[in-house]
């Protein structure tokens, strides 16, 4: 892998950094993006296309990030380009109704069968934020129960014990947050069902729903346990309480219709975006009509968003899921994945390094860790320092994955075979390399 090494390392980078971390924050828009858990500059990009990205210095990088799983056609895929050329041309808002917000919502609600009415929103943050407001209205109820670790953005009552980028960061909660704000926010571990029954037993007339993800994403790709997700749905039902899915990364990824129609089970209200938008600010909240009938101005439930519906943003999502119905498309990346999460596997393995890799669709993780990860406790116990330096070691081979232990990969349907099979002896190399450092324990 000499070949792929990347000589022009990042002096163009340091200089775009140095500029960026006086005039914002870190130098960044999102934490996770400053290489904060891993060190190091991160590359400074200029342009995607398919699977590769480039960065200000020349290098090229094969993609496992994917806008964070966003971008699942490939970087600047021609149909979504289009369809965004056409309508920027005809203006980029209006803050006035559309036809492509109700030919995107209809196509939404065609695809899931949980969803009779949907909501667009420019944010997964805006779309939790909205549903659990409404889910208290429709309720009457106050408490929230969430799982240690899953992230629902950065709302004050939903950053508690969050995963994420809070998680990287080592915040599991925030300064500013005031003690009134998360008083209402239960917690329980993720996989964990008597937590969860215990939880109703000592709250149950107040609460008003569980927000989760059916397959947790932000603190790395951890599956549910067998019946776990049913046992939720039971129990909101023997409650009263309302059973909301942030399938924000989920939704289109693991299938057309998310986590919910792969494993079969109807949530009351769902949080969706990523791929939703094509790329573009996108998210959205849904569910039965009943329940999203108290949204205003149909309801009482207050929710507005001046660029909630933006005509860009719809004709970007609409290009995106048309073109997630071409036959097979999911089996092919699921087998590309599948063929990735093997290969990693095998290569750590080979090197003598304990890992374990999850995988479901076309998303998964690579947990530095001797046994299986089942929930954020398990996951805050892998090896970060080394996950560290297998990234920068991937890195410099041009494989371009999440600096940190706490996310995801995922693929696209621009990976071919071949960029599998790349990233693989990248990563036989870049295993092999720091097992053979003297600091590996």
């Amino acid at each position: 892998m000499a070949d792929a090494m990347i000589h022009n390392r990042l002096e163009a980078s340091d200089r775009c950094c140095k500029a960026a971390v006086q005039v914002m924050p870190g130098g960044v828009n999102s934490p996770v993006r400053a290489f904060g858990a891993v060190g190091g500059t991160p590359p400074f990009i200029v342009k995607g296309a398919g699977p590769i990205l480039t960065d200000v210095d020349g290098n090229d990088y094969l993609d496992y990030v994917c806008s964070w799983g966003a971008i699942i056609l490939g970087h600047a895929d021609k149909r979504i380009e289009a369809a965004v050329s056409k309508a920027a041309a005809k203006g980029c808002s209006f803050g006035a109704p559309t036809e492509l917000e109700t030919q995107l919502a209809e196509l939404v609600v065609s695809l899931f069968d949980s969803i009779d009415m949907v909501r667009f929103v420019s944010s997964g943050t805006e779309a939790v934020m909205s549903a659990i407001r409404l889910a208290r209205a429709y309720t009457d109820r106050g408490k929230i129960i969430k799982c240690k670790g899953c992230y629902h953005g950065h709302s004050d009552a939903m950053l508690v014990e969050a995963g994420s980028g809070a998680a990287t960061l080592g915040q599991p909660s925030s300064p500013g947050i005031p003690a009134g704000s998360a008083a209402d926010t239960l917690l329980m571990p993720y996989n964990d069902l008597a937590a969860a029954k215990k939880l109703f037993a000592e709250h149950g007339a107040s609460i008003a729903a569980i927000i989760i993800e059916p397959i947790a994403g932000n603190m790395g790709m951890i599956l549910p346990d067998d019946g776990y997700l049913a046992g939720l749905r039971a129990l909101c039902d023997q409650n009263k309480s309302l059973l909301i899915f942030d399938e924000v990364i989920t939704g289109f990824r693991v299938s057309r219709s998310g986590a919910q129609g792969l494993f079969g089970l109807k949530p009351d209200l769902t949080c969706l975006g990523k791929i939703l938008g094509g790329g573009l600010p996108v998210a959205a909240f849904g569910g039965r009509r009943e329940i999203m009938k108290r949204i205003s101005p149909a309801g009482p439930v207050y929710q507005a968003g001046t660029l909630s519906g933006n005509p860009l943003a719809m004709a970007a999502g609409l290009a995106a899921l048309q073109a997630l119905a071409e036959p097979d498309i999911y089996q092919a990346l699921r087998d590309r994945a599948a063929l990735l999460a093997e290969g990693l596997s095998a290569a750590a393995e080979e090197a003598g390094i304990a890992v374990q890799v999850t995988r479901c669709g076309s998303m998964g993780s690579i947990f530095f860790a001797d046994r299986p990860v089942k929930n954020f406790a398990d996951a805050r116990k892998c090896d970060t320092k080394l996950h560290a330096r297998w990234f920068h070691a991937m890195l410099e081979r041009g494989i371009y994955l999440a600096p940190s232990q706490f996310e995801c990969f995922f693929v696209s349907t621009a990976h071919e075979v071949e960029h599998i099979e790349k990233t693989i002896e990248a990563a036989e190399d870049a295993f092999a390399a720091i097992a053979n450092d003297k600091d590996v324990a």
